[in-house]
């Protein structure tokens, strides 16, 4: 066996006599906290990094057609919001003016300005 294999059998010992003394509860609790560790820096990049192509993909999938897809995210982009999600935009557009998420969507692609003050601090 060599110095590298011995190495990963000595971690291997030391972590697993951390855990020795958890029980099922608090291994649990411990594998969630891990995943929690693990997938922070994921969520952080997917909520700062977007593309047209996948904001079109989220508008689809929230059952506005292709066409307003493209006109939407393109005025979102426009208007700087794309960071926002133009998902997030179509829906608090249409909670602000009470009316359904194809209607916001096609408000957005007909006339960009109904963006106006989506996001200011009331």
């Amino acid at each position: 066996m060599n110095t590298e294999e011995q190495e990963r059998i000595d971690r291997f010992e030391k972590l697993r006599s951390e855990l020795a003394d958890l029980d099922d509860e608090a291994l649990k609790a411990r594998f969630w906290e891990l995943c929690h560790q693990v997938m922070e820096p994921v969520v952080e990049l997917a909520r700062t990094h977007t593309t047209p192509s996948i904001e079109r993909s989220v508008l689809l999938r929230m059952g506005i057609d292709s066409v307003t897809t493209h006109a939407v995210v393109e005025n979102v982009l426009n208007a700087g919001l794309l960071g926002k999600g133009a998902g997030h935009v179509v829906l608090r557009l249409s909670r602000r003016d009470g009316i359904d998420i194809r209607a916001a969507a096609a408000a957005i692609a007909d006339d960009p300005a109904v963006m106006a003050g989506l996001f200011e601090e009331k």
